[in-house]
């Protein structure tokens, strides 16, 4: 099973032989075998890759990041096929009644806000409790906007009442970092599963 996530944060060659990912920089050489890889993150854009490692990585389903000149994770490789079974998936994925997308968005919602009072929790935070009420005021496709009254008293919570998600900070950026690398992770899921992450809720 794989479980390593490998960050590339020097200019570096990558290439495949034997199963194994070669990773050189001017100072080392580093082999990984391909099995034990779950996510390879590229976090220079002085780096090269062969095309053979590319196809290895796709074949295997392992997610590939690419980064910007700023270390923000920029876009993703993604296999064209991930099931053996993924155009009848994609034609049931499409004909989804809203009813249908409507409940799991209503589910995903409910879990977000457990999720952030658990942390609040966690932390001996009040604000726990608060969460833990619009988790049972929550209505069915979230019509009242629980979500985004969670949202704010989350983050006000952990981090201060001035604290704005929309600020250009270094704050934010740990956290967009830290979301665009959860988002791929549910991406590789999604299409390993025979899904299209084109096709939103």
């Amino acid at each position: 099973m794989s479980w390593r996530t490998v960050v590339v944060t020097k200019p570096s060659k990558l290439d495949y032989s034997m199963g194994y990912m070669t990773v050189r920089d001017v100072e080392n050489t580093v082999k990984i075998h391909l099995s034990e890889v779950s996510i390879l993150i590229i976090e220079n854009t002085a780096c090269s890759i062969t095309c053979a490692l590319l196809s290895e990585l796709s074949a295997k389903k392992i997610k590939v990041i690419f980064c910007d000149s700023k270390r923000n994770p920029q876009s993703e490789l993604i296999s064209y096929y991930g099931s053996h079974d993924c155009s009848q998936k994609l034609k049931n994925q499409i004909a989804w009644q809203d009813y249908s997308k409507q409940q799991v968005w209503t589910v995903i919602v409910a879990q977000k806000i457990k999720n952030q009072s658990s942390l609040l929790e966690f932390y001996g935070l009040k604000e726990a409790q608060m969460l833990d009420g619009y988790i049972e005021e929550l209505e069915f496709n979230d019509i009242t906007n629980r979500e985004g009254h969670a949202a704010k008293v989350y983050f006000n919570a952990l981090f201060g009442k001035g604290f704005t998600r929309s600020d250009d900070t270094p704050l934010n950026a740990m956290l967009n970092y830290g979301y665009s690398i959860i988002l791929s992770c549910i991406n590789r899921e999604v299409v390993s599963s025979g899904y299209s992450t084109q096709l939103g809720l």
